[in-house]
C-alpha cells in the first residue's frame, strides 16, 4: 500500500515550481578562479552547507555554486531538526538545500539518518519506555521517500567508540534498546525503500597511527565484516577524515592497509567531512596554510588511490564559517602565556579550501592536484 501523505510530500519537493526558488540566483556575483574551477574528469568534489547562510550570504551561495557539484546538508537533514516533535515534520530548511542543490544542478549527499547524537529527546524517551523498533523505521522510511532521488545515504553515522565492549560499537539508546542488529535494521529499512540508494556508514578517527584510532579501524573492519557476512544491503564507507595536526601526521601504512581490507569486502569509499584541525597558530599565515595543505596531500595520497572512490566532501567550504578552532577561552588563555599581547589574534581555524573572504587556499590546489574536481 502507498503511503499517501508520504508520497504527496515527495511529489511537492520534486516537482518544478512555477516560480523562482527562494535560493536561486540569476548569475554569480564573487568571481571565481577560473583555473581552479574549471570542469576536469576526476573525483567529485562537494563541501557541507546550510540553508540559512545561503540565503543569508550572497558570497557563500556563490562560491558554494562555483566550486561544488554535490552538497551535504550540515543539520538540515538530522532528526532532531526535522521531527522536534513527535509526529510533526519540519522539511522547510530541508527542501530549501534540497531544491537550491536541485535548481542548480548540484546533487545532494544524504546526510544522516541514525546518529546518537541528532536523536531528539522525544524519541529518546520513547525508545526507552517503547522499545519499539518502527520509531526508528518510521523516520527512516519518511527521509528516504521524500528525498528519493538522493544516490548515497549515510545510514548510520558513528557507530563505533573504543574503550567499552569487546565489539567496539558505541554506547547508545539504540544499542541499549535494539542491541548490534541495530545498524543492519537500520540498513534494511533504508534499502526497503529505494532499492537504487547506495547505503553507507560514516565514521571518523580512522586515519593516524594511535593506538585508539587502530582500535577503531580494527572494530570498524569487523563491523563491515559481520554485516557483509549477512547479506545486508551496505554499499559503501564514509571516512569523515577529520584531519587533525595535533596528532602529528596521517599513516599512510595504516590507512593503506584500512583501505584494503575496505576493498576486499567490495565496497566503495568516499571522503564525507574532510578538513584540517591546526597544532599551531603562531605563524605567519601562509606557513599555517602551507602545513595544512600538506596534510591533505599525504592523506589525498593514499586515499586517491582506491580503486572506487565515489567523491571528496569538505565539511564546509570556508573560515566564514568553520565549526574548528580556538575558543574564546584558549585565546585569553594563550594572551596570558604572552602570546597576542599587541592586540593582534590567531583568527580561526584556516582548515577548510576558502578563507573567511571566500579567496582559495593551498588546501584548494591540493584537492585539484589529486584529480578532485570543483564543478563536474
Amino acid at each position: 500500500m502507498v503511503n499517501t501523505t508520504l508520497e504527496l510530500s515527495r511529489r511537492r519537493f520534486l516537482s518544478s515550481s512555477a516560480t523562482t526558488s527562494l535560493l536561486a540566483v540569476a548569475s554569480l556575483s564573487y568571481p571565481i578562479d577560473p583555473i581552479l574551477a574549471k570542469t576536469i574528469k576526476g573525483i567529485q568534489f562537494g563541501a557541507a552547507a546550510r540553508a540559512s547562510l545561503i540565503v543569508s550570504d550572497p558570497q557563500y551561495r556563490d562560491a558554494l555554486l562555483g566550486y561544488c557539484s554535490r552538497l551535504t546538508p550540515e543539520i538540515e537533514f538530522k532528526w532532531d531538526r526535522i521531527e522536534q516533535e513527535q509526529g510533526q515534520f519540519m522539511f522547510g530548511e530541508a527542501d530549501q538545500l534540497a531544491n537550491f542543490a536541485r535548481d542548480h544542478g548540484i546533487e545532494i549527499y544524504g546526510h544522516t539518518l541514525l546518529w546518537h547524537r541528532s536523536l531528539p529527546p522525544w524519541a529518546y524517551e520513547n525508545l526507552k519506555v517503547e522499545r519499539e523498533w518502527s520509531i526508528v523505521d518510521r523516520y527512516i522510511r519518511q527521509m528516504v521517500g521524500r528525498y528519493d532521488g538522493i544516490r548515497y545515504w549515510d545510514v548510520v553515522n558513528e557507530p563505533i567508540e573504543t574503550g567499552y565492549r569487546t565489539d567496539g560499537l558505541r554506547p547508545s539508546i539504540f544499542l541499549d534498546v535494539f542491541g548490534d542488529e541495530y545498524v543492519a535494521s537500520a540498513l534494511q529499512a533504508a534499502r526497503s525503500v529505494s532499492s537504487s540508494a547506495k547505503l553507507l556508514i560514516n565514521e571518523y578517527g580512522l586515519e593516524y597511527d594511535l593506538a585508539v584510532e587502530h582500535d577503531r579501524r580494527y572494530h570498524f573492519l569487523k563491523l563491515l565484516e559481520r554485516l557483509k557476512h549477512s547479506g545486508v544491503p551496505l554499499d559503501g564507507v564514509g571516512l569523515q577524515a577529520h584531519l587533525d595536526l595535533r596528532k602529528g601526521t596521517v599513516s599512510p601504512a595504516s590507512i593503506g592497509s584500512f583501505l584494503k581490507e575496505i576493498a576486499n569486502f567490495g565496497l566503495f569509499i568516499f571522503v564525507t567531512e574532510l578538513d584540517v584541525t591546526e597544532a599551531s597558530y603562531f605563524q605567519t599565515v601562509d606557513e599555517r596554510d602551507e602545513q595544512v595543505a600538506a596534510e591533505v596531500s599525504r592523506y589525498l595520497d593514499v586515499v586517491c588511490d582506491f580503486p572506487d572512490i565515489r567523491g571528496v566532501t569538505t565539511w564546509g567550504l570556508t573560515d566564514r564559517y568553520s565549526w574548528l578552532g580556538l575558543s574564546p577561552e584558549e585565546v585569553e588563555a594563550y594572551i596570558r602565556l604572552g602570546y597576542w599581547r599587541d592586540g593582534s589574534s590567531p583568527g580561526l581555524n584556516r582548515g577548510l579550501p576558502l578563507d573567511t573572504d571566500m579567496r582559495p587556499k593551498q588546501f584548494l590546489r591540493s584537492l585539484t592536484s589529486h584529480g578532485i574536481g570543483e564543478k563536474q
